[in-house]
């Protein structure tokens, strides 16, 4: 990933997006707190991309976006919003109906059948910008073992009220397939068109497991 950002950054390379899925393990971003790994089940990997501890494994649609913003708008926050847009336009297409909050990152479901202002996280987001290009991106829920999920705090939040869910969760038997093709389709409509590409596992510093799509943004 970091090579493929630098080539991309020095003009030799078009931008991309890596569709995969790890198998389980957990994640932490640079302002984790190691009191929030409750059960290290799984292997733990220090991230550079920012936020706390998460979750990755089969079931879970994780997204690389290698973007150039210096060719785009060079403003992260702008950035972080349109990749919460690509979730829920994509969450949309399956009639769910994903919302972002100020004070809460990643894309988050309303729960009224657990109780009054219970909401659910259906995506995480996660990014580093270097040299103006991003790295990492985001993970929907598509069909994840959620129990994994208790190993940590996801994201540093603990409230009761505040759980996480995925497509299957909330009654929805879709494939990764179906949600690549949303997922893709969205991302021109928001960022550009698109072409496939092969990318090799060395440009990945996470093992990844299976399901591997990507496709490239040409230069414009």
């Amino acid at each position: 990933m970091e090579a493929r950002a630098a080539e991309i950054a020095a003009g030799r390379a078009d931008e991309l997006v890596w569709l995969l899925e790890h198998p389980p393990l957990y994640t932490a971003g640079t302002s984790a707190n190691p009191a929030d790994l409750i059960d290290r089940r799984f292997p733990l990997y220090r991230s550079g991309r920012g936020g706390q501890m998460t979750y990755h494994g089969p079931g879970q649609r994780v997204a690389y976006l290698m973007l150039d913003l210096k060719r785009r708008v060079p403003d992260v926050r702008r950035f972080v919003v349109t990749l919460e847009e690509w979730i829920i336009r994509t969450l949309s297409a399956f009639d769910v109906t994903g919302e972002r909050r100020e004070d809460r990152i990643g894309v988050w479901v309303r729960r009224p059948r657990k109780g009054e202002g219970y909401e659910d996280k259906i995506a995480a987001i996660g990014i580093r910008v270097k040299q103006w290009v991003t790295l990492h991106g985001m993970a929907l829920n598509v069909d994840p073992n959620l129990s994994h999920f208790s190993g940590i705090v996801p994201c540093g939040v603990n409230e009761q009220r505040f759980g996480v869910t995925s497509l299957a969760d909330l009654g929805l038997p879709v494939s990764m397939a179906e949600v690549d093709v949303v997922l893709r389709r969205e991302f021109k409509s928001l960022f550009g068109k698109t072409r496939d590409q092969n990318v090799g596992r060395t440009e990945n510093e996470l093992p990844s497991a299976r399901s591997e799509r990507s496709f490239s943004v040409p230069s414009r």
